[in-house]
C-alpha cells in the first residue's frame, strides 16, 4: 500500500468513527421515539414527560392509574392538537409568502404612479 490508500483508509475511518458518534451522541439517554425530522424538540418533548413524571410522583399530584386513564382519554385530543398546531404553521408560511408577494406588487404599482 502506498502513503496514499494509507491516508485515504485512515480518512475513512476517521470519516465512520464521525458519524458513529454523532449517531450515539443523537440517541443516547433517550428513552422515547426521536422524531429525526424535528430531533430537538422530540428530545425536549421527552424530557419534559420524563420530569413531570417526576414531579407528580415527588409531590404526589395524582396516582398513576388516574394519570394512565387521563393520558389514555385526551391522547386523540392531544394528536389532533398537534395537527392543527400544524396546520396553522403552514398558513403562517403561506401567508407570509402572500403577504411579502403582494408587498413587492404594491412597490412595483408605487413606482409606477410615482406616489412615495
Amino acid at each position: 500500500m502506498t502513503g496514499l490508500e494509507v491516508l485515504l483508509v485512515i480518512l475513512v475511518i476517521v470519516i465512520i468513527a464521525l458519524i458513529a458518534f454523532f449517531l450515539y451522541y443523537f440517541f443516547r439517554g433517550s428513552s422515547g421515539p426521536i422524531s429525526l425530522s424535528r430531533p430537538m424538540e422530540s428530545r425536549v418533548d421527552l424530557y419534559l414527560d420524563r420530569r413531570l413524571d417526576q414531579l407528580m410522583e415527588e409531590y404526589s399530584l395524582i396516582t398513576k392509574p388516574k394519570l394512565n386513564t387521563f393520558k389514555a382519554e385526551k391522547a386523540t385530543e392531544l394528536s389532533e392538537d398537534e395537527l392543527k398546531v400544524e396546520r396553522l404553521k403552514r398558513f403562517r408560511d403561506e401567508m407570509t409568502a402572500t403577504l411579502s408577494e403582494m408587498e413587492k406588487r404594491l412597490d412595483v404599482l408605487e413606482a409606477e404612479s410615482g406616489v412615495d
